[in-house]
């Protein structure tokens, strides 16, 4: 995982260079649905669990393709959303799980169980910038 100021992302594809956009994710044999191309955690959420479990995880450790504040991302479930030019769909909470457990803390999956973040379809590529803002599609 690694931090960058900008991200091109595929329709139907994922994140250019990402592990599952190359195939050789970990679960990439199994994962090549809508609900793998992009992923999403509030930074506010990381903040509680760090807070709450005397931890100081840095927000890659969550192993999430993007950062989110001041959004609530359960919100944007079954929704479309956008980001500079690229459009999202949410598809599904991304709920933690045994392998990021023990990549973080055994407390991990309790902690965050609907809190973990959000799974979104690509439906319109484009380059992601740092700071862009989540706004919502007309429906």
């Amino acid at each position: 995982m690694q931090a960058r100021e900008s991200a091109s992302l595929l329709a139907g594809k994922g994140i250019e260079g990402d592990r599952y956009f190359t195939g050789v994710g970990t679960f990439s044999p199994e994962v090549q649905d809508a609900d793998h191309q992009v992923t999403l955690i509030e930074s506010e959420e990381i903040e509680i669990f760090n807070r709450e479990n005397e931890l100081d995880f840095a927000a890659d450790r969550f192993r999430r393709n993007l950062v989110t504040r001041g959004v609530r991302l359960d919100d944007w479930l079954d929704r479309e959303f956008q980001l500079g030019e690229v459009v999202l769909r949410g598809v599904r909470l991304c709920e933690p799980c045994a392998y990021l457990s023990e990549r973080t803390d055994r407390r991990f999956p309790k902690a965050m169980l609907h809190r973990a973040g959000l799974r979104a379809q690509i439906l319109v590529g484009g380059k992601l910038v740092l700071g862009q803002v989540l706004t919502p599609r007309p429906a």
